[in-house]
Parts: structure tokens; C-alpha cells; sequence
């Protein structure tokens, strides 16, 4: 069986958490949780025994449940770290040795790492908004928001620095900023136009 290298074990789990981590942060069209939860699903059947699989997959999941809990409504990050350290504990505690734990959480954790490469080439999904939007609610500290030095970027040209594919990195006045395109993908070193700005979010079209 795969599951008895270590490098299965790695594999398995990696790929678990890279789908299923990549579902939470881009879209994929339910695609990832889907294979996610079938190698996971795989991973438990083949290491527990039938209570184990039990107890270990419920916690598993609890620790899923406490990542999307966090990034779709709380937004501080401690309820995420707890569930990413239960979803760990449960993956080790399933595996048949030590050794076989360590790859398996060496699996966890770098795939999860890994999906976060999506944001690159995939449309995001809006969690942990709250948190990298906190900087800008000042206005009422005496000084401007983030938001009002944003909305000042609403039509101003500028030109892409990566392809926008849709989202990407685009140059204005000198300053780089993280853009999304509203159409088509626009190529690196197009002349664009700030046609939207909602909170941070920039978004841009070609110029003709």
C-alpha cells in the first residue's frame, strides 16, 4: 500500500490539505474539498482502526471547521491556529508510528503552505478580510483611513507589473499595488485604469 512508505504518507496528506486549504482561500467549484476530504478519508481508513477512524476523523474535521469558522466570521486568527493545531494532532495521532506521524504532519503543513500559491492564479475567496482590512478603520483616531487614500486612486492610470490573471500587482504614481482585472487577463507592461476601489480592493482595465 502507498501508506506504508513514508513518502505516501507524505504525499497523501499534502495533497488532502493543499485541496482542501485551497477550497477555503480560491475558488475552485467545490472541486478541492472533495478531493481533499477523499485523501484524507483515504490517509484515516488506511492507518486508524475502525474507532479511531471515528475519533480522529471527528477531530479532523472539528479543526476544519474552526479555520473556516475564523476566517469567514471571527477574523483574529486564534480559532484558526487552534484548528490547524487540532487538524496536526489528529493526523499524528492516526498514524501508525512516530516516524510515519512526523511525514504526515510534515505533509499537513506544507501543503497548506503550498495552496496559498493559488492566490496568484485563481480568484480569492473573501476570508481573513477583516484582518488585512484592520489598518484602515482610523478616521475616528484623527488621521486618514486607508480606505480614503484608496478611493483617491479611482481613475488614475498606471501600468501592470505581473500579468493580472485577474488579480495581480500593478504600479501607480510609483507605488505597486495588488489589483484585480474586471474582464479579460491583462498581460505584464499594459497601460491600465483604475475603473473601481472597494476598500483595498483595486480593480482595473486595460486601456485601449
Amino acid at each position: 500500500m502507498i501508506l506504508n512508505s513514508l513518502i505516501g504518507v507524505f504525499v497523501v496528506t499534502f495533497l488532502a490539505m493543499f485541496f482542501m486549504i485551497g477550497e477555503l482561500i480560491v475558488k475552485l467549484k467545490g472541486l478541492g474539498i472533495i478531493i481533499g476530504i477523499g485523501f484524507i478519508t483515504f490517509y484515516f481508513i488506511d492507518h486508524a482502526t475502525s474507532m479511531n477512524v471515528i475519533m480522529m476523523g471527528f477531530a479532523f474535521f472539528v479543526g476544519l471547521g474552526l479555520i473556516i469558522l475564523d476566517g469567514k466570521l471571527l477574523n483574529d486568527g486564534v480559532f484558526g491556529i487552534i484548528g490547524f493545531l487540532v487538524v496536526l494532532i489528529s493526523v499524528a495521532f492516526a498514524a501508525s508510528t512516530w516516524t510515519h506521524a512526523m511525514y504526515s504532519m510534515s505533509g499537513v503543513i506544507l501543503g497548506t503552505f503550498s495552496s496559498f500559491f493559488l492566490i496568484k492564479v485563481l480568484p480569492r475567496r473573501d476570508m481573513w478580510s477583516k484582518i488585512t482590512l484592520m489598518d484602515q478603520l482610523t478616521s475616528d483616531k484623527g488621521y486618514n483611513s486607508l480606505n480614503t487614500y484608496y478611493k483617491n486612486l479611482l481613475n488614475q492610470e498606471g501600468e501592470t507589473v505581473t500579468i493580472l490573471r485577474p488579480s495581480g500587482t500593478v504600479k501607480i504614481d510609483g507605488q505597486e499595488y495588488s489589483a484585480v482585472s474586471i474582464s479579460k487577463w491583462i498581460e505584464k507592461g499594459k497601460r491600465i485604469k483604475v475603473v473601481a476601489v472597494d476598500g483595498t480592493k483595486i480593480e482595473v482595465e486595460e486601456e485601449e
